[in-house]
């Protein structure tokens, strides 16, 4: 496993961050566990949950095995998020101080640690005053609860607004965004990707394989059946197969992916990964697994090296269609001038 410092910050992660969405719902305790070994044994201490997940389960599964493996878990950095829902009233969701209050004891509780490595806002929200929201994350540096925040599914301006008032008033920094990011979902290079470079944060993208469609398990017009996400469910959420099935550039991607893939003798989630890997401003690509085949393949990828001219070739393939202006070519290029001046 290779390693990299945690956005703008000192510490130290693999590369590739275990994801837990899994842990409780699609996974249960003993095949969550397996999971926790197999990716701790391959050199991976960065471990990813959030409260929302199964409902707490996630976190309090996470718990259980920090408790069962105290020598591991000095190693792991640990990381959760608040933000959503975790009751029926008015002040059970959003960044305020008061539910960020109860959502950080109640993570600390259920993982059973007294400290969070990386504590993050799960979403913006609109109602929440920022300052009030980056106040909080800055109290709880200083009273020890955590020892970064980030932000997940935060746009470039909401990015960029965060890192500008918490300088602002002096108060601890985001070191970290975690944002939907891979071949098939690529419009986060247009501003997000930009402003978090700008500000030092390192990118954890999520859905690393576009919810199985860059695994190179589903093939064109022929609608997925048995147990997969979209054989489950097949209208599930940004994945779903019509919307995808009948997008050209779905299978243009998948057809390149699938050449790299014979051109290495890998599959493709471990080209889909690796190309994810080699983009600029990401620390650690988040991999969600069902089982442990899933995650032996996909841990593989870390040592997956493409040649420059198989990530252009990825690259070009996967282009985002963007109007001219202000993402397209005519706007790409009015960004920048010539040294030597002139037309």
């Amino acid at each position: 496993m290779t390693y990299r410092t945690l956005g703008r910050s000192g510490a130290v992660v693999s590369a590739q961050a275990l994801g837990t969405m899994t842990f409780g719902a699609e996974a249960d305790e003993p095949t969550s566990h397996a999971l926790l070994d197999a990716y701790v044994a391959a050199g991976g201490n960065f471990i990813d949950t959030a409260d929302v997940y199964s409902a707490g389960a996630s976190e309090e599964i996470i718990g259980r095995w920090l408790a069962s493996h105290p020598t591991e878990a000095r190693q792991v950095v640990l990381a959760t998020k608040g933000r959503f829902p975790m009751g029926q009233g008015p002040n059970d969701l959003g960044t305020s101080r008061r539910h960020l209050r109860h959502a950080l004891d109640a993570s600390l509780r259920r993982l059973g640690v007294d400290h969070i490595d990386l504590y993050q806002l799960h979403a913006w929200d609109a109602l929440s005053p920022l300052d009030e929201t980056l106040r909080f994350l800055d109290d709880a540096v200083t009273a020890g609860k955590i020892g970064y925040h980030g932000f997940s599914n935060f746009t470039g301006w909401q990015l960029t607004k965060a890192v500008h008032v918490a300088d602002r008033h002096g108060w601890s920094l985001p070191v970290t965004l975690q944002p939907q990011y891979n071949l098939l979902v690529r419009g986060i290079e247009h501003e997000i990707v930009p402003a978090a470079i700008d500000a030092g944060i390192g990118l954890l993208p999520w859905s690393p394989l576009g919810g199985g469609w860059l695994s190179g398990k589903y093939r064109r017009d022929e609608p997925p059946t048995g147990s997969t996400r979209l054989g489950e469910n097949p209208k599930r959420g940004m994945e779903a197969w019509e919307k995808r099935n009948g997008d050209e550039r779905t299978w243009r991607v998948i057809d390149a992916v699938a050449a790299v893939a014979d051109e290495h003798g890998a599959t493709p989630s471990q080209v889909s990964l690796a190309w994810l890997a080699a983009q600029p401003g990401v620390t650690s690509v988040i991999l969600g697994a069902r089982n442990l085949d899933q995650l032996q393949d996909n841990m593989a990828a870390d040592s997956l090296a493409l040649s420059t001219e198989q990530l252009d070739r990825l690259t070009s393939a996967s282009e985002p269609e963007m109007e001219d202006y202000p993402y397209g070519a005519a706007g790409i290029q009015q960004r920048h001038r010539k040294l030597s001046g002139g037309r």
